[in-house]
């Protein structure tokens, strides 16, 4: 499994909890084990779980101050499981913020819509501006 691989897997669980409103280990746990996250990766995926859940506030507040007419609330959840991702990647991990940002665009360009891919460019570029 390589990083971007992982990052998507974050995503995806992102996503599963925030549609079943679950955001428990034993559901995290449950996903590493059905996708057969691997062993060099399991480390980043609990790290960045454990940053998402313990910072979820924080980083939707952050999201929603520069998600300009857009509100957590009313974002798409494949939009938003990719911006909670990568903000927590930016603010609570050592990845380089072009990585982090260009990674998101990536996995928004396979799992969302085409005007997705831009929103979550802006978004991101505006939060790494002002770190």
């Amino acid at each position: 499994m390589t990083r971007t691989e992982a990052r998507e897997l974050l995503m995806q669980a992102v996503f599963q909890m925030e549609a079943q409103k679950d955001s428990s280990n034993e559901l995290f746990e449950q996903l590493l084990a059905e996708q057969k996250a691997d062993k060099g990766n399991l480390a980043y995926l609990r790290t960045n779980f454990e940053n998402l859940r313990r910072n979820a506030l924080e980083i939707d507040d952050r999201i929603d101050k520069f998600a300009i007419g857009r509100s957590t609330k009313r974002m798409p959840k494949a939009d938003l499981a990719i911006l909670r991702v990568a903000v927590s990647e930016m603010l609570y991990y050592d990845t380089p913020d072009s990585v982090v940002i260009n990674e998101a665009v990536e996995m928004a360009k396979k799992y969302c819509s085409a005007e997705s891919a831009g929103f979550i460019n802006g978004v991101l570029g505006s939060i790494q501006r002002n770190l």
